[in-house]
């Protein structure tokens, strides 16, 4: 179907649009001035520790919530949604991973790590990792408590009343799991605290596609096609 609001948008001359573009700049460096303090605001909270071990499997076997630093002091973790009883990963959440993978190389100059998390078998993961080309590290939580602790997979009681604390707020995640970011801190005695989580649209922030297709004329061109557009990459 054609877009009458593209096909029919406003044609100016160059210098009406420079003017409207100066227009708009001063509006993207307040946002962006803002976006400065609530970084700083977000560094600023403060920590909880996590006195719970975690064992996660992955490609060296079982591993710790310490271990998964790799020597380093900032874990960040993506939640990623593939249930055990899952053949795929969530696409949304492939999407996002087709983003940040390769960008360890870069991070791990900053003295942090990235991997990935989920409740699926290491198996079913490392076959999934292998057809998307990803190179990140993923680990399995499946036999541990923590996706149920940091709120990103819910009870079948959870899931059956709608009530479940999500995003944090106590309401109906959807399915089983869900997608987020948790970010950790190791120190130098090896205590680890939990600095930051996010959820649901807070994860925007780190979806590169988005943020593209945000500048282009049609910008994500969802209308009409539903929230669901995405697939994985070799399915398009």
């Amino acid at each position: 179907m054609k877009d009458e609001g593209i096909e029919n948008h406003r044609t100016v001359s160059r210098d009406e649009w420079l003017a409207a573009r100066k227009g708009l700049l001063e509006k993207e460096k307040q946002f962006t001035r803002l976006q400065d303090e609530l970084n700083a605001e977000r560094r600023s909270l403060p920590w909880v520790k996590v006195s719970k071990e975690y064992v996660f499997e992955g490609p060296n076997g079982k591993e710790t919530l310490r271990d998964l630093f790799e020597g380093r002091s900032q874990l960040i973790v993506y939640h990623f949604m593939f249930a055990p009883e899952g053949s795929a990963g969530c696409p949304h959440c492939s999407l996002r991973a087709d983003g940040f993978n390769g960008i360890n190389v870069h991070l791990k100059e900053r003295d942090v790590t990235m991997i990935a998390v989920s409740r699926g078998p290491y198996e079913k993961l490392a076959a999934y990792k292998e057809r998307m080309g990803w190179g990140f590290k993923w680990v399995s939580s499946g036999n541990s408590d923590f996706n149920s602790d940091f709120h990103v997979s819910f009870k079948p009681e959870e899931l059956a009343t709608g009530q479940a604390f999500f995003n944090y707020a106590t309401q109906n995640p959807g399915p089983a799991d869900r997608e987020g970011h948790s970010v950790f801190y190791k120190d130098e005695r090896g205590d680890v605290f939990h600095t930051y989580s996010c959820y649901s649209r807070g994860n925007e922030l780190f979806n590169i596609h988005y943020h593209y297709l945000d500048i282009v004329p049609k910008g994500r061109d969802e209308n009409g096609r539903g929230p669901y557009w995405v697939r994985r990459q070799d399915e398009y």
